[in-house]
């Protein structure tokens, strides 16, 4: 049985798909959204300019053709395979020719940490890409045409969480990571978050054409992974597609969206259980260090946060503010896992965030952490959970490179 379901296996699905109706000019000042309307899974809905007949365009700085109709409706997501650099023509190829497999499309894969929780986010051709969603989105024409617009669809519980108040997502934590609007509200294809188009690539610095999904239709996908894997290489990620995250493939933390990311690196990493992931020790070693800070002793973190870690801390010191930072409810700070109940990476898991005063800085709440502290941390390239939507006052996260002096 496939993990996703094939074209001539599905029904088309009677669920509700929330759409965003809000446009987004490309510039400095923020639109007004409006509410989302509603939106039946059928293949008759309405562009989104009926007066033209074309629809409208969002962000033309990453807008690409539209879609038109849907033709050839629909593959199943079977396999997603997963790379640190790009797929290379002939290896794409190989996996074509494979005995049982339907059809491939290629698409570019990355990381996007927003509020400590790491997204899986797609660039993709949405003409060709939707065949592989769910049968009753592929063929919902406002969804890729907003896509194609330069705007992003993303699975609803997760959009509607992470979207600012004018229905914005920031892809990344850097300070100045780039904002995309939110046009849709769209189950997307297991272990994928969100996609834009991939006019977003270049501004994203994600590497292109590094994934490849797999369509297998009636052929049983356990019967392809390992011949597959074996054109790949045992390093590269061949995942069965579903609702689960599959354990047994070797899986890829591709972080992007500004600088911090880039200095951060990319690795892969093995699930063990309880939440927890165990990345490859080549970038452990290269990258990950346990060194004394003032006030909290010995931390183990990313090597790139802490001299910023250390100069924050050396002014909180300072100013006689130590005592605000309490040593024995510090949390840690490289913690390779997910978020619980999910398959996101948590930031701990690139040893760039730390919780600190744990008890009384609980998630939801206002907290006790000293506003000084704050703002001394937001000093040296912190940004602070207690300033999220749904707050997280006891973490802080590397958000820009500082020059320690």
């Amino acid at each position: 049985m496939q993990a996703w379901g094939s074209a001539r296996g599905r029904a088309l699905a009677t669920g509700v798909l929330l759409l965003s109706l809000a446009l987004a000019a490309c510039g400095e000042e923020t639109p007004r959204a409006k509410p989302p309307a509603d939106a039946t899974g059928s293949s008759s809905s309405s562009p989104s300019s009926p007066s033209s007949g074309q629809p409208t365009v969002a962000d033309p700085a990453h807008s690409v053709p539209p879609p038109g109709k849907i033709e050839g409706c629909c593959q199943g997501a079977d396999i997603l395979v997963y790379s640190q650099e790009p797929l290379s023509d002939d290896m794409t190829s190989q996996i074509r020719k494979i005995d049982g497999i339907d059809a491939t499309e290629p698409l570019s894969l990355a990381q996007v940490a927003i509020e400590n929780r790491v997204i899986t986010i797609g660039a993709v051709d949405p003409a060709s890409y939707r065949r592989f969603a769910r049968s009753d989105i592929a063929q919902l024409q406002e969804v890729w045409d907003r896509v194609a617009g330069g705007e992003l669809a993303i699975d609803t519980p997760l959009g509607k969480k992470l979207q600012d108040d004018a229905g914005f997502l920031k892809l990344g934590n850097d300070q100045d990571a780039a904002r995309v609007h939110i046009g849709a509200y769209a189950l997307q294809v297991p272990q994928v978050d969100a996609v834009v188009n991939e006019k977003w690539a270049e501004t994203l610095g994600m590497r292109r054409g590094n994934a490849l999904l797999v369509s297998t239709d009636l052929t049983s996908p356990q019967v392809v992974q390992d011949k597959i894997q074996k054109i790949v290489g045992k390093d590269l990620s061949v995942q069965i597609l579903g609702p689960d995250l599959d354990l047994s493939a070797t899986q890829t933390a591709f972080l992007t969206g500004g600088s911090v990311a880039e200095a951060v690196g990319t690795f892969s990493y093995r699930v063990i259980g309880g939440g927890r992931i165990t990345p490859e020790s080549s970038w452990v070693s290269e990258n990950i260090r346990s060194e004394p800070v003032p006030i909290l002793g010995t931390v183990t973190c990313h090597k790139v946060m802490i001299p910023q870690l250390r100069a924050a801390l050396l002014e909180v010191q300072s100013r006689g503010l130590a005592d605000k930072i309490h040593p024995g409810e510090y949390a840690g700070c490289f913690y390779p896992r997910f978020i619980a109940n999910t398959t996101q990476l948590s930031l701990h898991s690139f040893g760039i965030a730390l919780d600190m005063n744990v008890p009384g800085n609980q998630r939801g709440t206002v907290g006790e952490m000293d506003r000084d502290v704050v703002a001394i941390f937001k000093k040296w390239g912190f940004a602070w959970g207690g300033d999220w939507g749904y707050t997280d006052p006891m973490h802080f996260e590397m958000n820009r490179l500082v020059d320690v002096r």
